[in-house]
């Protein structure tokens, strides 16, 4: 399970390989989480997933990474729940041996202004977004330890770092989550377990399908790329943070936003 230096010679050998490798990817049934797990499976790692209601999308995720050749196991679970959390890790561990890869995706938004947003609003999002991250965290923890190698991947936001009039719950959980991913890093860097966090900025999924073209031409004129991102681009980078490649990062924030943070 040790994670390889990088040696310049003998790049071609590394070239974003995760054959043997296991991932979990928690809300891996669409959008982002669904391009990370089919991108790992494309590099041959075994790839879990987790999804909160959709039974018949995490089905056919399982069904394309099983097509790429590889191994796929969906498993139902609420992010927010501390105890179903270690039993994910358990069935993972069990199944395949080790957990290799830990993508924390599952998150959801309630927006709303200040003076409007609910108890409940701020309460969910931050159940789900931040508390959902230490639950899989924790989890993974030793069986990570115990293998001498891993690689956490925790999906921020770009709101995380500039916040967003209306998102106060989701940018509060996404920059809190930069806090905890920089803390992990520091706690298990001795045993070679690596944590990272991946922040989009705006990015083209069913959940962004809504918007009118009004908003989208905002966001075009926000982002010095000029356009929005696509899912297969976030993906790339969590590759790269899953691979070997990355083996001398820990506890960064790469943003994977067309500039528009900057």
């Amino acid at each position: 399970g040790r994670y390889n230096l990088v040696e310049y010679n003998n790049m071609t050998d590394y070239n974003l390989n995760l054959t043997g490798k296991v991932a979990l990817v928690t809300g891996g049934s669409r959008g982002i989480g669904k391009a990370i797990a089919l991108a790992f499976a494309s590099k041959g790692a075994k790839v879990a997933i987790t999804f909160a209601n959709s039974s018949s999308s995490a089905d056919q995720v399982a069904k394309e990474i099983i097509e790429l050749g590889t191994d796929a196991l969906p498993i139902q679970a609420n992010s927010s729940d501390f105890n179903r959390a270690n039993e994910v890790i358990d069935e993972v561990v069990q199944k395949w041996g080790k957990i290799d890869i830990l993508v924390n995706n599952a998150g959801i938004t309630r927006d709303g202004l200040i003076l409007r947003m609910t108890e409940d609003q701020w309460d969910q999002v931050i159940e789900t977004n931040l508390k959902g991250i230490f639950n899989y965290s924790k989890a993974v923890a030793r069986p990570m330890m115990k293998n001498r190698g891993g690689s956490i991947i925790n999906m921020g936001s770009i709101v995380g770092l500039t916040g967003n009039a209306g998102q106060s719950n989701y940018a509060a959980s996404k920059a809190g989550l930069v806090g905890f991913t920089k803390s992990y890093a520091k706690e298990l860097a001795s045993r070679n377990v690596r944590a990272n966090v991946v922040a989009p900025g705006y990015i083209l999924t069913d959940m962004t399908d809504a918007l009118d073209e009004k908003v989208l031409e905002g966001i075009k004129e926000a982002t010095p790329l000029g356009r929005a991102g696509n899912v297969d681009e976030v993906a790339a980078a969590c590759l790269f943070l899953a691979s070997d490649l990355s083996s001398y990062i820990t506890g960064e924030v790469i943003r994977v936003d067309g500039g528009m943070a900057i």
